[in-house]
């Protein structure tokens, strides 16, 4: 297994507000290329939901991508800055992205809050999956918390009806919400990438 932190996360050197999309996707692709070898599942939770899509389309575009085996997504954030920031921002938060060129945007995981940039937003406008449909040409297991109030359980739908064929399995977690990290939880995640680990052999 190989665990990173993107740029302004964790153990790894930046600040959250100066990193774009555009960046986190270029790290990620990187470790897969320079750090990892044979075939690959993308594991990606929330915002990382979005970048193993991302990454996934880029190697698909290039014809490059025989190595990704699957994906195992958990509460995938796609198409984030648009459709869970942008559009539900208030009038005021927009004007001050758009003016002052950032905005704290309140968290329940941190009691500073995030920085929300204009260059963030912008930059989010060229990595968007939007409604385009596409097959991935390999299965991708996503798991939901129904109790999800940052990613809606309907936005994931929305994804699944973009994925063409029979590729998309959900796991719905009733009483879950957004991070999922609960040992039951686990359980079903660990399970989930077991079920790629066998289709990937």
């Amino acid at each position: 297994m190989t665990r990173f932190d993107y740029s302004g996360h964790g153990c790894s050197d930046g600040r959250f507000e100066d990193a774009l999309i555009s960046d986190w996707l270029e790290e990620a692709l990187a470790i897969l290329q320079r750090v990892t070898d044979g075939p690959t599942i993308l594991v990606g939770s929330s915002t990382g939901g979005h970048i193993a899509l991302l990454m996934l389309r880029r190697l698909l575009a290039a014809g490059d991508a025989n190595r990704i085996a699957g994906l195992v997504l958990i509460a995938p954030a796609w198409d984030l800055t648009e459709e869970l920031m942008w559009k539900v921002f208030s009038e005021d938060a927009r004007q001050n992205i758009l003016t002052k060129g950032h905005w704290v945007r309140p968290s329940a995981y941190d009691p500073a809050g995030y920085v929300i940039t204009r260059a963030f937003i912008e930059d989010g406008r060229k990595n968007l999956i939007g409604d385009r449909s596409f097959n991935p040409g390999r299965p991708i297991a996503i798991m939901q918390g129904l109790q999800d109030s940052d990613v809606p359980p309907a936005h994931t739908r929305r994804l699944i009806d973009l994925i063409e064929g029979d590729w998309a399995k959900l796991a719905v977690v009733t009483d879950g919400g957004h991070r999922l990290s609960r040992p039951e939880d686990l359980a079903i995640l660990y399970r989930m990438i077991e079920d790629q680990l066998r289709i990937a052999r």
